[in-house]
C-alpha cells in the first residue's frame, strides 16, 4: 500500500503571493503620529508668558481653576468651565486673535487660525478618569491643541 504524499507546491505558491501582497501594502498603511516637540530653550531671562495662555488647573478637592480665577465648577460638573472657554474662543474669533504659527498660513480657515491652545494641569494624586473628564470638557469647548502641563518631574 502506498503512503499518501502531500503536495506542498500550491501551499508555497499561496504563501509567496501573500508575502508579496503584505510587502506592497505595509508601506501604504498610515503610521504617522504627529507630535509637536518644543525646541531647546535659549536664554530664558526676561521671557514673559503668552498673554493668551489658558491653563485649566484641577485642585486637590476636584474644583477647577482657569488661569488664576477660581469657581469654574468641579471635575464632575464642568459646564461653567466649558461655557467660559466657549465665550473666550468666540471673543477671540471676533477680535481675530490668531495663534503665532497659523497667522500667516493662507490655507487655513479663520476658525482654524484662532488661538485655542489650553493647558490642563492636574495634581499627581488625581486619577486618570478625572483628568480625562476635564480634557473632554475642554475639548467640548472647542480647544485645540490640548496639552498637559507638568511642573516637576521626580
Amino acid at each position: 500500500m502506498n503512503k499518501p504524499l502531500i503536495n506542498v507546491t500550491p501551499l508555497i505558491d499561496v504563501l509567496l503571493v501573500l508575502l508579496i501582497i503584505f510587502m506592497i501594502v505595509t508601506p501604504l498603511k498610515p503610521s504617522r503620529f504627529a507630535v509637536k516637540i518644543p525646541a531647546e530653550p535659549e536664554e530664558m531671562t526676561g521671557a514673559r508668558p503668552n498673554i493668551y495662555s489658558l491653563i485649566v488647573a484641577m485642585e486637590a478637592d476636584s474644583s477647577l481653576r482657569l488661569n488664576n480665577e477660581k469657581d469654574f465648577g468641579t471635575v464632575a460638573d464642568s459646564a461653567k468651565l466649558t461655557e467660559t472657554l466657549k465665550k473666550i474662543f468666540a471673543e477671540r474669533r471676533e477680535n481675530a486673535v490668531y495663534s503665532v504659527e497659523s497667522a500667516l498660513k493662507t490655507e487655513l480657515s479663520e476658525d482654524e487660525k484662532i488661538e485655542k491652545t489650553v493647558f490642563v494641569k492636574a495634581p499627581r494624586s488625581a486619577d486618570y478618569g478625572s483628568v480625562a473628564r476635564v480634557i473632554d470638557a475642554v475639548k467640548t469647548a472647542g480647544a485645540s491643541p490640548i496639552s498637559l502641563q507638568i511642573d516637576d518631574l521626580p
